[in-house]
């Protein structure tokens, strides 16, 4: 097995003017610096909805819900007409149409699709998030449209996916798409791209758990499978840049009852849309 690299989960390439302002902030204050560094992390970047989305964007039923526990509101996204339901949970960055070739293809064998936008992602409103509000979203999501037959997650959605069925999310099977595996090196490499010493990817850690409580590790999505005994389908492409493959390995590792589909050639996005990605998790949710 290839040597384990990190894993650039919520990490997007820091502009040079950014990182002029860290190693600024790096000589003056630790403390400024680890700030600095938190407000980046937390900060997704909405990205133009592209033309292969629109068909699901123009087609749902559109709904705004306030997320109690987290005091926000995010959009929903309703397709199909189906009586039975599917909850799918996009990665940082990203957003609920994001997964249409899934929510179509789920559509076609008669399931109804609830997808949305997480906080700060989308049109939902706010500049910043955090993985945990993910997670509190698909758990009042549970309470407003539940139950689940099955819930779908890629990357950093698939990380929350797991988390939430930790936290007794009620589904009979689960579907992660390219998710990382530990929370720490999510962190790491933000740090090693923002150009500032790598002792602050531990400063950041520990600023974390003080503003959010716990610890950081318990929501790595290694730790969280321990704790799942229902059918899970782990998804990986060899050649995805954003996740490592070793990470599908990893959480397959610590799954009691898994199946593992690796591809060749289709990266971290362009597998959402795969026609044998696809056709396996027809089969494996059925």
């Amino acid at each position: 097995m290839p040597k384990k690299k990190k894993t650039p989960l919520q990490v997007q390439e820091v502009p040079n003017f950014i990182k002029t302002i860290a190693k600024i902030l790096e000589v003056v204050s630790p403390t400024l610096t680890t700030k600095f560094a938190s407000k980046l992390f937390t900060t997704p970047i909405k990205h133009k909805m592209p033309k292969r989305e629109m068909a699901m964007d123009q087609e749902s039923i559109q709904k705004t819900v306030l997320i109690p526990e987290i005091n926000k509101e995010i959009v929903i996204y309703e397709n199909g007409a189906g009586t039975k339901k599917v909850l799918l949970v996009h990665g940082w960055s990203g957003r609920g149409t994001q997964l249409f070739k899934i929510a179509e293809e789920l559509n076609k064998h008669g399931y109804a699709t609830i997808s949305f936008d997480a906080p700060a992602h989308g049109k939902s409103k706010g500049n910043m998030s955090i993985m945990t509000e993910f997670i509190a979203s698909i758990m009042e999501l549970e309470r407003i449209y539940g139950p689940f037959e099955f819930i779908v997650g890629h990357s950093l959605g698939g990380m929350s996916v797991l988390n939430a069925i930790k936290q007794n999310l009620q589904v009979k099977k689960a579907v992660i798409i390219g998710s990382g595996d530990i929370i720490q090196d999510v962190i790491d490499d933000f740090i090693s791209k923002l150009g500032v010493d790598a002792k602050f990817g531990l400063l950041l850690k520990s600023h974390f758990e003080k503003k959010f409580g716990g610890k950081m590790d318990d929501y790595s999505a290694y730790k969280a499978a321990e704790n799942i005994t229902i059918p899970v389908l782990v998804i990986h492409d060899t050649e995805d840049t954003d996740v490592p493959v070793t990470a599908a390995h990893h959480i397959k590792k610590h799954l009691k009852n898994s199946e593992l589909l690796i591809t060749e050639g289709l990266g971290h996005r362009k597998i959402l849309g795969n026609e044998e990605v696809l056709k396996k998790m027809i089969t494996f949710l059925q």
